[in-house]
């Protein structure tokens, strides 16, 4: 009987076993992740479980029992060292080798480390893990002073999680505004003065130039312009990196992630890939995109196993991402490159942050984000997709009813 193996064990890993039994795979089945923990899904990390208002129980993909009732092998704590494609093999980092008959790569991504002086000091903290937000949420305290270097959505999260808890929050961002390239200046001015709006002191057009310490721990960052800010903990989240190496070294292509077609198919057979380390081709906005959100993660399995089974599927859909900060709820639907639209339309009112924003393409709709407005996805989804000339005016109009501008 054919052996599938997954290298991963994120929430990747986990819907790609769940898809490959769901889709009559009956061999043997085995998930390779190099935590001690089973599959599970990182929102939570930055969002609920970071605030403290969800279990440790609700972050995984599925419970112990579904493994054994499924017959999933779960090789935890375990790290891939090498892929032989030539003999179809995993090795493991201690020596044994896993044979293959298809094998998905869903390796994810490692935060960006800070390359400054100091920065390997205690309680300079990342958010990639179940144990990194568990150390965030020990960090989080009334009172405590946290310094957070990047303005991206992981660094305004844990920034709203830890102002909610009480402490006294610094951002810093080299930009001129945080999200000011993701979303563009009118969007991005919401978030900067919803931090503001909550007691963040929010410091943009920044260098950071190092990290002080006494006793071997953080106590403050030293900004290039002379300023030190006093911190009991430093967060860093300046991107992610995709984990490629076992790819690149076994001679798959790699560029920005693993590249792969519409069905996720790397480009030697037999290898997929799928989730944050997957640069897939997506056919309907004609290019290579790597996507680094939960949607894909919890979407794209379901395409590689379907390819891996033999069957004929192609992931299409469009990019999806939310967030939750303070009293504020988002959703974004499409793809926008900085430089790829012409202008934003908005309905309502920005500042009362209560909106939905398009991103426009002359008349074309390319993405969409609802804030705090909701059950809106699905018509900007199929905006989006239908491709259809949408006048500015009829958009903006909350009057209108968004079903009502579809083809």
């Amino acid at each position: 009987m054919n052996t599938f193996v997954i290298v991963g064990g994120g929430l990747a890993g986990g819907k790609a076993a769940e898809a490959l039994r769901k889709h009559g795979h009956s061999g043997p089945l085995v998930i390779i992740g190099d935590e001690n923990e089973k599959p599970y899904e990182r929102p939570p990390l930055s969002k609920g479980y970071l605030l403290g208002n969800e279990e440790r129980d609700s972050i995984y993909v599925h419970t112990d029992d579904w493994y054994r009732e499924h017959d999933v092998d779960l090789l935890l704590g375990t790290r891939a060292r090498a892929v032989d494609p030539g003999v179809r093999t995993v090795e493991l980092d201690d020596g044994r080798q896993v044979p293959y008959d298809k094998l998905l790569l869903a390796t994810g991504s490692s935060p960006r480390r800070l390359s400054l002086p100091g920065a390997d000091l205690d309680n300079v903290l990342y958010l990639r893990r179940v144990g990194d937000s568990e150390r965030l949420k020990s960090a989080f305290k009334a009172g405590a002073k946290i310094v957070v270097i990047g303005g991206g959505w992981i660094g305004l999260e844990t920034a709203a999680a830890a102002r909610t808890a009480g402490a006294e929050v610094t951002v810093l961002e080299h930009g001129e505004l945080p999200l000011l390239k993701v979303l563009g200046r009118e969007a991005a001015e919401v978030f900067a003065a919803l931090h503001a709006d909550h007691g963040v002191d929010l410091l943009t057009g920044v260098q950071t130039e190092s990290l002080t310490g006494t006793d071997g721990r953080v106590d403050g960052v030293r900004l290039a312009d002379g300023r030190h800010l006093t911190a009991d903990a430093v967060v860093v989240g300046i991107g992610i990196t995709p984990n490629v190496q076992l790819a690149e070294e076994a001679g798959l292509d790699v560029l920005n992630g693993i590249v792969t077609d519409e069905r996720l198919q790397t480009s030697v057979a037999d290898i997929y890939a799928a989730g944050d380390v997957a640069n897939a081709y997506h056919p309907l906005l004609g290019r290579h995109l790597r996507v680094e959100h939960w949607a894909n993660a919890l979407n794209q399995p379901e395409v590689a196993a379907l390819g891996m089974l033999g069957k004929e599927a192609v992931y299409n859909r469009l990019p999806y991402f939310y967030t939750d900060q303070y009293d504020l709820g988002m959703e974004y639907v499409g793809y926008a490159e900085p430089g790829g639209y012409d202008h934003v339309v908005f309905r309502g009112d920005p500042s009362e942050r209560r909106f939905i924003a398009f991103w426009m393409a002359g008349n074309r709709v390319l993405a969409g984000m609802n804030v705090n407005v909701w059950d809106v996805v699905e018509p900007i989804r199929s905006l989006i997709t239908s491709g259809k000339d949408v006048d500015d005016a009829r958009l903006s109009d909350p009057d209108v009813p968004l079903e009502s501008l579809l083809p």
